[in-house]
């Protein structure tokens, strides 16, 4: 009998349910290369009607959507504005330097905003020889240290990259986390940016996959530096599927992880000694530390291994769960019993 885990390291390690499995088994597929996948296509048109843009693009993953649309928007020796420990700057590898030959200009994140004015300072002027072109503005929400960007911030940059004629391309793996944090359609929040990547494969469930989506005329230059890039896949709809079957049934059990993460954080707030990152509380995620000298790392990590409970290491001094699909609340009582049974000795 295969063992029951309680993982927490992210919301990527979901497994799909019983219905999704059923409608990848019985997807009608084609050649998406020659773009006569049905699947396929049913979900690119869906997805797109859901987001407000005009087409969408399934490949294989979020770094690739990102990586695709910076291919796309930009030319190489070109530069890009993105906030600093954004996904696309800390966690795809250095790809947007070694794929589209581009470099990235940093601003920060003030209190979990970017300032219009730091992305106003980070225009290059092109009268002047010495400079690259800026040729995109890369936002990211909800953000990957468990906040969201207000719309309010998301208008204004949006603002400003039009009066400069800069297009905005927007992370969104986790934009339907960060609608539902702000309260609003997740058309609203793709409405403030040109271009946006969803991920299928976080918390929606899908076992692979992500959409771009933009204009036709985009997604149409898209398609190509996608086959360029080694995503012209074929039977693409059987995966196809998962991710329709996602936009349709996954979406609204969202609030469930919500949830769950504050009754998360409420719980491990009952053990002396942890300090929990609560001006980051907006998606699923809780961040939190443990006071210095209480325990290893390697000895806590081992003793929730132990106990069947994945988590990852520490980053920046701080340990993060994610609750996601397969995660209930008889699940984090289990993780806090085991908690304070080797911290609270």
């Amino acid at each position: 009998m295969t063992k029951r885990w309680i993982d927490l390291r992210s919301d990527t390690v979901t497994l799909q349910p019983e219905e999704m499995k059923r409608a990848m088994f019985e997807a009608q597929v084609g050649d998406d290369v020659y773009e006569d996948d049905p699947a396929t296509a049913e979900l690119e048109r869906y997805a797109a009607e859901l987001l407000g843009k005009d087409a969408a693009l399934f490949v294989p993953s979020g770094t690739f959507a990102n990586q695709l649309a910076i291919m796309t928007h930009t030319r190489r020796g070109d530069e890009i504005i993105i906030g600093q420990d954004a996904h696309i700057q800390a966690h795809e590898v250095g790809a947007a330097a070694a794929l589209a030959g581009v470099q990235l200009k940093t601003v920060p994140v003030h209190l979990n905003q970017i300032e219009a004015l730091d992305v106003r300072r980070a225009i290059r002027d092109l009268n002047d020889v010495h400079y690259p072109k800026t040729a995109l503005i890369c936002i990211e929400n909800a953000l990957g240290n468990g906040c969201v960007l207000t719309l309010d911030n998301m208008k204004e940059i949006y603002r400003l990259a039009y009066l400069h004629n800069i297009p905005v391309h927007l992370d969104g793996a986790r934009l339907f986390n960060a609608a539902l944090a702000l309260g609003v359609p997740a058309k609203t929040v793709a409405a403030q940016a040109d271009t946006v990547n969803i991920c299928l494969s976080k918390g929606l469930a899908a076992p692979i996959g992500s959409l771009l989506l933009g204009s036709k005329d985009f997604i149409r230059r898209a398609r190509k530096n996608r086959k360029r890039m080694g995503g012209g896949m074929r039977q693409t709809g059987y995966l196809a599927a998962a991710g329709l079957y996602a936009l349709t049934h996954m979406v609204d059990r969202l609030k469930d992880d919500h949830q769950n993460a504050v009754y998360l954080a409420s719980r491990l707030a009952e053990i002396p000694g942890i300090e929990i990152m609560k001006h980051r509380r907006d998606i699923n995620m809780v961040f939190f530390k443990l006071e210095e000298g209480m325990i290893k790392e390697s000895t806590f990590l081992q003793k929730l291994m132990d106990a069947g409970i994945k988590s990852n290491g520490m980053e920046d001094g701080e340990y993060r769960f994610v609750t996601h699909y397969g995660i209930e609340k008889e699940d984090i009582d289990t993780v806090i019993d085991v908690m304070k049974a080797c911290l609270m000795q």
